[in-house]
C-alpha cells in the first residue's frame, strides 16, 4: 500500500504546485508598447510614425508591427496613389531592424508601455500575428482615416474591447484635418500649399481626440489620458529608445488673415496702377490666369474622378477658376499690343464674380470652408484684373 500512497502524494503534490503555477503562467502575457516616431525630413515623413511593439516573454525576443509599408514598383502605383486607391500593408520585423532606419534619418523614436490585462494583451499579439500574415496584411490607404496611426488606433481598441474609442470620441481639442496637415507640413513649402489649396470643407470640421489620433504624436498625447480596465493609466511606463537629432515637430500657432490681405491689397493696388501699360498687365496676368486655370482643373478631378473625399467641393475653385485658362489667348494679345475682344472682357467679369460670390456664399454655408486668407489674397487681384482689363473698349 505505501508505494501506492507515495504515487498519491506525488500527484497531490504535483496538482498542487501546478494550481499555484496557473496565475503566473497566465500572467505570463506578452509586453505591449506603441512606438512613436517624430516627423522626419522627406515628404512622406512630415506627419511622423508609429508602430505596435510586442515583447514575447519566453524569449524576450521584440517585433514590430509597422503598418506603413508600401511598395512603389507595383504597377500603376502613381496612378493609384492620384486616384485615392493607393495600397499599405502591415510588416512585421525585429524591432532592431525597424528602428534601424529611424536611427540613421535622426528621428526619435519613444515607446509607451502598456498596462493591458494579460488576456487582452495574448489578443492583441495573436490579432497582429495573424494580420500581418501575407493573405491579410494589405489595407486601402487613406491619408486622414486610415493610415499607421489609425491602424495602431483601431488594434488597441478592438483588444480593448472599445473602451479606447469610448474615452476619445467625446472630447475635442478643436484641432481639424487642416489644421493639423497644414502644421505638420509647414517645412516644405510646396506640400503645406497643396494641402491648404487642396483640402475642401470635409478637412475643417473639428475632430474629436479619437479622429485626430490620425497624426501618431497626437495618438500618443491621448494615450496617457487613457484608462485601463482596472481603472488605472493604461501608460504604465514611457522610455525613449532613439534620441531626435533633426528639426522638431512643428509648433502650433494661429493663422491670421490680414497678412494675406495686405499682399492681395497691394497686387490690387500695382494692378490698378499699371491699367494703362496692357504689355506689363498682360504679362503678369498670363502666368496668374494659368496657375489659377490649372489648379483648378486638377482641384475638379479630385472632387470629380477620385477617392480623395477630403478633396471635394474645394469651396477654392471659386477662387481658382478653370475658366482663367479661357484668358490665356486675351493676356497673349494684350502682350503683343493688342486689344482682346468682347468675349474676353465677358469671361474677364465672369471670373471677378464667381470669385466674389464665393466668398458670399462661403457666410451661407452650413459647411463652411477655411480659405479665408486665399479669398483675401486672390479676390482683390480679380476685382482689380477685371477693372483695369474689363473696361476697355
Amino acid at each position: 500500500m505505501r508505494p501506492r500512497a507515495g504515487a498519491a502524494r506525488a500527484l497531490m503534490l504535483c496538482l498542487l504546485l501546478l494550481a499555484a503555477l496557473l496565475p503566473a503562467l497566465a500572467a505570463a502575457a506578452p509586453r505591449i508598447g506603441v512606438m512613436t516616431m517624430q516627423p522626419g525630413e522627406v515628404f512622406f515623413e512630415r506627419f511622423g510614425h508609429d508602430a505596435i511593439l510586442v515583447v514575447d516573454p519566453a524569449t524576450g525576443a521584440a517585433t514590430s508591427y509597422n503598418f506603413g509599408y508600401f511598395d512603389p514598383t507595383e504597377p500603376d502605383f502613381v496612378g493609384r496613389f492620384v486616384r485615392g486607391e493607393m495600397m499599405y500593408w502591415l510588416v512585421a520585423l525585429p524591432a532592431d531592424q525597424d528602428l534601424a532606419q529611424y536611427r540613421d534619418a535622426g528621428r526619435g523614436v519613444s515607446v509607451q508601455w502598456l498596462d493591458l490585462e494579460p488576456a487582452r494583451a495574448q489578443a492583441l499579439a495573436d490579432a497582429l500575428a495573424r494580420r500581418a500574415r501575407p493573405e491579410n496584411a494589405r489595407y486601402r490607404y487613406d491619408y486622414f482615416t486610415a493610415n499607421c496611426a489609425t491602424q495602431v488606433r483601431d488594434a488597441l481598441d478592438e483588444a480593448m474591447g472599445g473602451a479606447l474609442k469610448a474615452q476619445l470620441a467625446g472630447r475635442s481639442r478643436g484641432n481639424s484635418y487642416r489644421s493639423e496637415a497644414v502644421r505638420l507640413a509647414r517645412p516644405a513649402p510646396w506640400m503645406w500649399l497643396g494641402f491648404d489649396l487642396g483640402l475642401g470643407p470635409y478637412a475643417d470640421r473639428p475632430l474629436s481626440r479619437w479622429d485626430e489620433a490620425f497624426v501618431p504624436m497626437r495618438l500618443a498625447d491621448s494615450l496617457r489620458e487613457v484608462r485601463n480596465d482596472a481603472g488605472r493609466p493604461l501608460v504604465q511606463a514611457e522610455q525613449q529608445l532613439l534620441p531626435h537629432r533633426i528639426a522638431p515637430e512643428p509648433a502650433e500657432r494661429p493663422r491670421r488673415a490680414w497678412p494675406w490681405a495686405v499682399a492681395g491689397l497691394a497686387l490690387a493696388a500695382v494692378i490698378l496702377a499699371l491699367r494703362r501699360r496692357a504689355r506689363l498687365l498682360g504679362a503678369f496676368a498670363a502666368p496668374f490666369w494659368l496657375a489659377c486655370g490649372l489648379a483648378g482643373a486638377l482641384m475638379l478631378y479630385l472632387w470629380g474622378f477620385t477617392a480623395h473625399q477630403a478633396g471635394w467641393a474645394n469651396r477654392n475653385l471659386w477662387l481658382l477658376d478653370p475658366l482663367c485658362l479661357l484668358l490665356l489667348p486675351g493676356a497673349i494679345a494684350l502682350m503683343r499690343g493688342r486689344m482682346p475682344g468682347r468675349l474676353f472682357r465677358i469671361v474677364l467679369w465672369t471670373v471677378a464674380a464667381l470669385a466674389a460670390l464665393g466668398w458670399v456664399l462661403q457666410w451661407l454655408s452650413p459647411a463652411p470652408q477655411y480659405n479665408l486668407p486665399w479669398v483675401a489674397l486672390l479676390l482683390p487681384v480679380h476685382a482689380a484684373l477685371a477693372f483695369a482689363l474689363g473696361r476697355r473698349s
